[in-house]
């Protein structure tokens, strides 16, 4: 995070006042010598972005799989160098493909349109939540928003659980980068993931979908609308997508079943 001095014309007043702004850096992700991805990213939480988006690109099935992460700073930004076993690091082969993109380009390494229309992974049954709860897990999030309420420039990501509350959140300039984060942090944590619900300040697009299935969460809460492809998806996926979530009320796109109340009307 930096701290600048913005002029600004407020009400037909002059002036300039401090605000922070969020630091945006190219990241690599490097397999094994062989550059996979590059992306910028908030340079924070570097372990957990590197475990989840392995994860959720299906580079690896899991951490075990991942032999060692180093951050290396370079001048032009970070390399992200995380060597894989013999195994994964010979499938990975087939797929290597250098991609530069902008915040958190959501399918790095892509290179086919089966690639990135892959079937999601199907999620358990999960847990079942009142309304209360939904509105209670989405309030939950701002107060854990810290450089997203400094800045004005940040997505987070969550995971509330009805025990625990808002157990953990990630922040990225990025969404993409956000939920990459917060799926390596759980896994690392060892977190039930099925046991809780990822809550995003973002839009629902398709890749946002397949994060949340990889990680095996079964509901999702968004602040905006899902795209048409995101709700299909989350179809498939057998997700309970909560979209348009404000503090008066929200949308439940597919799997009603998991909200009590609404899965009889």
């Amino acid at each position: 995070m930096a701290r600048v001095m913005p002029a600004f014309w407020h009400e037909g007043h002059a002036g300039s006042r401090a605000r922070i702004i969020p630091d945006e850096v190219a990241v690599a992700f490097t397999y094994n010598q062989s550059t996979h991805a590059v992306m910028m990213a908030s340079p924070a939480d570097l372990e957990d972005l590197a475990v989840g988006f392995s994860l959720n690109e299906a580079i690896v099935e899991h951490p075990g799989q991942i032999e060692e992460i180093r951050a290396v700073v370079l001048e032009d930004g970070i390399d992200l160098r995380i060597r894989l076993d013999a195994d994964r690091a010979a499938g990975l082969i087939e797929r290597r493909r250098h991609v530069a993109g902008p915040s958190g380009c959501g399918l790095c390494g892509i290179d086919s349109l089966a690639g990135a229309m892959r079937p999601p992974k199907t999620v358990g049954e999960g847990l079942r939540l009142t309304p209360d709860q939904v509105l209670v897990a989405l309030d939950a999030l701002g107060p854990h928003q810290i450089w997203g309420r400094e800045s004005r420039a940040m997505h987070a990501a969550g995971w509330w659980h009805p025990d625990r509350g808002m157990a953990l959140v990630r922040e990225d300039v990025g969404r993409h980068n956000a939920l990459d984060k917060l799926a390596g942090a759980l896994v690392l944590g060892g977190l039930p993931a099925a046991e809780g619900v990822a809550v995003i300040t973002s839009r629902v697009s398709i890749e946002m979908v397949q994060k949340v299935a990889m990680a095996g969460i079964t509901v999702m809460i968004a602040v905006s609308a899902p795209t048409a492809l995101a709700i299909r998806t989350a179809e498939a996926a057998g997700i309970t997508l909560v979209a348009v979530a404000r503090a008066d009320g929200f949308e439940v796109f597919t799997g009603v079943r998991r909200i009590a109340g609404l899965d009889q009307s």
